[in-house]
């Protein structure tokens, strides 16, 4: 949850830094992709939390999002600010983490977690 603030708290500062600095469209793209996956990291430890989701499966599909995002949004500041990369192939690597986040969520979501029940019989 702490990873998922941060998250929210980089993209307004990174959307901020981006409103001042000419051309920095890759720090728009970054502050983006954290302001849109802060709550999606939050709504899944939640969902997970509660039962609506696999646990394990969300919170895993939790941490490819964070991941994602240090590697993804990382890499597009670094060569913003440093003019290099992160590291090669940093953002390609954190855009497939950051869609195996969404896809590990979704799966987890069509797993009934243990405390839901999808047969139930009336009674």
């Amino acid at each position: 949850m702490a990873l998922a603030c941060l998250a929210g708290l980089l993209g307004v500062a990174l959307s901020a830094a981006a409103a001042h600095i000419p051309g920095a469209d890759s720090l728009k793209t970054a502050a983006q992709f954290l302001l849109f996956h802060a709550p999606a990291i939050l709504a899944l430890l939640g969902l997970g939390a509660v039962g609506l989701a696999r646990h394990g499966l969300a919170r895993a599909a939790a941490g490819l999002l964070v991941l994602g995002l240090i590697l993804f949004c990382g890499d597009l500041s670094v060569r913003t600010w440093l003019q290099h990369p992160l590291f090669p192939m940093a953002a390609p690597i954190g855009g497939f983490a950051l869609m195996g986040g969404w896809l590990v969520g979704a799966i987890g979501a069509l797993i009934p977690g243990p405390g839901r029940r999808e047969d139930r019989t009336p009674t």
